[in-house]
């Protein structure tokens, strides 16, 4: 295995994703070195939350491989991918904590999804997760009593709850107000710099995704414009990538026949 390899906990090559005639992502190419904060970028329709959902194992590609950890996902069991999810924490845009359950109760769920702990061990391990995120003491309150940021902090110690090696983080400062995000970007470096762990995160907000990344891969229509430092991504030429940067709004030529087709056709 080539030293790179070794230090890639993700690799992405030849991706193609289709969903019925209409091609989402084409020939993506990526990797995320290990203990990196790579940011993934893109505006809307761009592809990126789909690129997601396939570093998650959600879906499938057309064509291509995804290796987390050196295992490729695509052609994993599903015992292999289930084990391979040990090692992955994921929070979700509006956090998806289960409005049922207490906050402590919903960070122990991958404890209890994957560990035989017995209760108390669980109850300990999910107060100390609390505790890292500045939610110590909240363990019993409902999700309905914590305000947008508490949520987005209570779904981030769910993930990390079992010291995972790949943290995947999806638009963590969306809805939330500029004091907030900041607090939420500082705990977001403070995880990589003390528990090592390799993040992915996908936003739209450049003001976070300048402040903790290592590196930026920016999306557009599918394929993959750049990827660089924040200084490389700030100077590129990319009329595309400056667009973005810049939220200039950009003018497409139509196919004529292309139009015609969708209109009488109904797909592309």
């Amino acid at each position: 295995m080539s030293e790179s390899a070794v230090n890639n906990a993700i690799e992405v090559c030849g991706l193609v994703t289709h969903y019925g005639q209409r091609r989402i992502l084409e020939d993506v190419n990526m990797n995320v070195r290990e203990g990196e904060i790579m940011i993934i970028m893109g505006g809307s329709g761009s592809g990126k939350s789909t690129l997601l959902r396939h570093l998650l194992g959600l879906h499938l590609p057309t064509a291509g491989s995804i290796r987390l950890l050196g295992r490729d996902i695509t052609t994993a069991t599903a015992e292999e991918i289930l084990a391979l999810r040990r090692n992955m924490g994921v929070a979700f845009q509006g956090g998806a904590l289960f409005s049922s359950l207490t906050v402590g109760e919903n960070v122990q769920l991958p404890l209890r999804e994957h560990t035989d702990l017995d209760e108390r061990t669980m109850a300990i391990m999910a107060r100390m997760k609390l505790e890292v995120v500045n939610l110590g003491g909240f363990e019993n309150l409902m999700p309905a009593q914590l305000s947008g940021g508490m949520i987005k902090r209570a779904a981030l110690a769910r993930a990390i709850v079992m010291d995972p090696k790949l943290l995947f983080f999806d638009e963590p400062s969306a809805g939330l107000d500029p004091v907030v995000a900041a607090e939420l970007d500082e705990l977001i470096l403070r995880l990589r710099d003390a528990m090592k762990m390799t993040i992915v995160v996908v936003t739209h907000e450049l003001e976070s995704a300048f402040k903790i990344a290592d590196r930026i891969t920016v999306l557009d229509s599918g394929r993959i414009l750049m990827s660089g430092t924040v200084a490389q991504v700030r100077k590129s030429d990319n009329v595309r990538v400056q667009d973005l940067l810049n939220r200039r709004p950009r003018s497409e030529e139509i196919d004529a026949d292309a139009y015609l087709h969708r209109l009488t056709e109904g797909h592309v």
